[in-house]
This record gives C-alpha cells, sequence and structure tokens, in this order.
C-alpha cells in the first residue's frame, strides 16, 4: 500500500477503514508476453488488489495470475466460439471497458496496449495509466493493418469508418487518466504526437529477478566467438509469430545466409514459416523464462526485426551479455549502439538483414559484454516497482 503520509493527506479517496482500496485493469489475459510481465509486477506491489480484464484464459490466469482476484468483463458470457474468435468483438471493447463497474477504489492503475486506459472512474479516484503503446493499428499503422485484412469493398470501406471511430475513442480515453506512464522514450514520443498529452517513462522489468544474479549467471558466460555448447553456434528470435514482427524477414534471411537460427516463440504464423524455413532454421516454441538464460547466454547474437516500443526481449539478451541486431526504429535506438552492444539495420528486408548479420560478425570479438550486463541495473523488477510507486505517490498527493 501507498506510504502514510499519502494516506494522512488524502481522506477523501479512502474507504472508511482508512485503507485505500486498489483495482488494476489489463486489455487481455489471453497469452504471456511483456505486457503480462508488466501487470505481475503490479500484481505484486498490489496483491489485494483485483485485475480487471475484456477477456481472461484460465490457462495463463492459473499459470501467472493463481493468487490474483480475475473479473472479466461481460464478453467473459459470450458463446465459447465467440470468445474463441475475441478479434470480431473488436466494436465491442471500447463499451466493455467503459463498463467496469470501479466506484469502490481509491486507485485503479491500468495497463493499457489499447483499451484499459479508457476505465471511467469517480472524480476522487486517481487513475494511472501504464501505457504500453498508442494502438499501433488506428493510428500509425492503419493502412498497413488495412491491407493485410484483404477487405473487399464494402468492406474497406466500412473497416475505415470503423477505425476512424476507433481513433477518436482512443484519443478521448487518454485523456481520462490522471498521469500517463509511458515503457520507453520512443512510446513517449507517440503519445505526444497522436494525444497531444505528457508522459512519464518508467521502463519494464525484463524476466530477471534482480541484476546480481544477472551478473552472477552472465559471468562465466563464454566468448562471443565460443557461442553454441560445443555445438554450431546460432543466431536467436525470440518472439510471438505474428506478421507483425517480421519474422519471415529473419527467415529469407537466413536461409540464404546459411547460418543456424533458433526461433523461440508461437503465434498463428508458425506453420506458414516452417513451409519457408531451411534445416538451418529450427523452431523450439514457447520456453519458460528458466530455460531462457541458457538460450541467451549460448546464442552468438538476438534477431530483432520488428519495431518495437521498447523490446524487452532485446533488453534481456544484453542482460547476459548477448548482442542484438536489430531495426533501427523504435526501442531499439534507446538499447542497442552499433559496434558496442550489437548491429543495428536500417531496413527491414532480407537483403539489409543480412548485411547486418556480416556486421556483427566481422566485429564479433569486440562488443562490450560487460557494458550490456550492465544495462541490467536499469531494467529489473525491483527498479521499475521503486520508479511506479514513485510516479503513484507523486500523483495521489
Amino acid at each position: 500500500m501507498l506510504g502514510s503520509d499519502w494516506k494522512e493527506n488524502n481522506d477523501e479517496t479512502m474507504n472508511s477503514s482508512g485503507e485505500t482500496k486498489v483495482a488494476i485493469v489489463h486489455d487481455f489475459l489471453l497469452a504471456f508476453g511483456g505486457a503480462e510481465r508488466v501487470l505481475q509486477s503490479l500484481a505484486e506491489m498490489y496483491p489485494e488488489a483485483p485485475i480487471y480484464t475484456l477477456l481472461a484464459d484460465p490457462r495463463i490466469v492459473k499459470e501467472y495470475f493463481p493468487k490474483s482476484e480475475i473479473r472479466e468483463s461481460f464478453l467473459g458470457s459470450f458463446p465459447k466460439f465467440l470468445k474463441k474468435r475475441h478479434r470480431l468483438l473488436l466494436p465491442l471493447y471500447p463499451a466493455s471497458v467503459e463498463a467496469f463497474d470501479l466506484r469502490e477504489f481509491d486507485l485503479v492503475i491500468s495497463s493499457s496496449g489499447a483499451w484499459s486506459k479508457g476505465v471511467v472512474t469517480r472524480l476522487h479516484t486517481r487513475h494511472i495509466a501504464y501505457v504500453h503503446s498508442p494502438m499501433r493499428y488506428v493510428w500509425d499503422e492503419n493502412e498497413s493493418y488495412l491491407r493485410a485484412l484483404r477487405l473487399f469493398f464494402p468492406f474497406r470501406f466500412l473497416g475505415r469508418t470503423v477505425l476512424s471511430f476507433l481513433r477518436i475513442w482512443d484519443k478521448q480515453a487518454a485523456e481520462r487518466p490522471d498521469m500517463l506512464i509511458a515503457n520507453s522514450e520512443y512510446t513517449s514520443r507517440r503519445i505526444e504526437k497522436y494525444y497531444r498529452l505528457p508522459s512519464e517513462v518508467v521502463y519494464p522489468p525484463v524476466s530477471i529477478q534482480n541484476p546480481s544474479s544477472i551478473l552472477a549467471l552472465s559471468a562465466d558466460r563464454l566468448p562471443l566467438e565460443k557461442r553454441g555448447g560445443g555445438n554450431t553456434p546460432y543466431f536467436l528470435m525470440v518472439s510471438r509469430l505474428t506478421e507483425a514482427k517480421k519474422v519471415g524477414i529473419a527467415i529469407e534471411a537466413f536461409n540464404k545466409l546459411e547460418l543456424p537460427l533458433v526461433i523461440v516463440g508461437e503465434g498463428p504464423m508458425r506453420k506458414s514459416l516452417q513451409k519457408i524455413a531451411g534445416k538451418n532454421i529450427r523452431f523450439k516454441g514457447f520456453e519458460r523464462d528458466e530455460n531462457m538464460p541458457k538460450l541467451y547466454g549460448e546464442a552468438r547474437a538476438l534477431v530483432h526485426v520488428a519495431e518495437e516500443d521498447f523490446g524487452l526481449a532485446m533488453a534481456e539478451s544484453l542482460s547476459y551479455g548477448t548482442p542484438v541486431i536489430a531495426f533501427d526504429r523504435g526501442g531499439s535506438r534507446e538499447l542497442v549502439r552499433s559496434g558496442v552492444n550489437g548491429e543495428l539495420f536500417f531496413a527491414q528486408t532480407p537483403e539489409i538483414l543480412s548485411d547486418g548479420v556480416r556486421r556483427f560478425i566481422a566485429d564479433e570479438g569486440s562488443y562490450d559484454r560487460e557494458g550490456m550486463r550492465q544495462m541490467a541495473m536499469h531494467f529489473s523488477k525491483e527498479k521499475f516497482q521503486e520508479k511506479m510507486m514513485g510516479v503513484i505517490e507523486d500523483v495521489c498527493k
């Protein structure tokens, strides 16, 4: 809970028992990724707080949030065949999040990739929104999103109308919280661009428990040129297998380079990606956190092709002293410096990515591994929670 000084100065926002009642709101609990890692840290800060979400998968809840009280929106009462195709329910998402009854709470913390920042709170309830990203498919990637849907007229016109409505709703929803927190400087600039609002930057936590454990795990890592655990050294990708992550570009590049590539992650494009992958490319599927230190530590480099708002996989890789080869846009610019802890490439094409890999190989023994590991000091769970608490107390003064 918040400190006693805050409680003494904010009687109007407390219940009759004198305790601050906190609720956490999250878009979806249908998969586990970077946003859910942030949610885990918030739930650890406020273990008594219920978690409101549009839709929840019982398997995800049981695995990652077993001690939390989960409250689904009215979408949770829909038939299973609709919930499995939840993207069809997109027009209902704004109404669903606005229907959450949060009147009993003094503080609401939303973890928002799109929807949860739009909750409606009472006058004296403080609302702090941690924004993972303004909705890409209604702002900076709306045209590519529509092309990917391959809609025929009049459905293309209808699609544009829906996106136009969502842009208006998203802008209005962003004005509801008392404070917006961005997960990177890049996200903060996008918030300023699209919402015309300021935000505070708090970097999300990586999966490592604390910086000292990172240093201990990394201290005996092999030299870069000897990575691979005695087998053929490999490059690594850690990503959801979706069109937005551009995994196919990496597969095409490594098919031509004929270098080993290990891909960690699941997603709807796995089968189609496996069809175009050569024998040098191995899909490992989902891996638990405890298996990732070995995968990161033995890889020559992490390959990241997508434009990310932050990029947790890149931060995790660097924390193990493993360089990153990344697309030169978005959050990668806050993490990767060419020639120091990896290489940046300027276009999402197999040819340009291949050039980045070749530059990495040419300089493979010269990267600052100790500097990479020290970066973990900025991305620990403890640092995240400390900064979040500072922001919360400032807002609630």
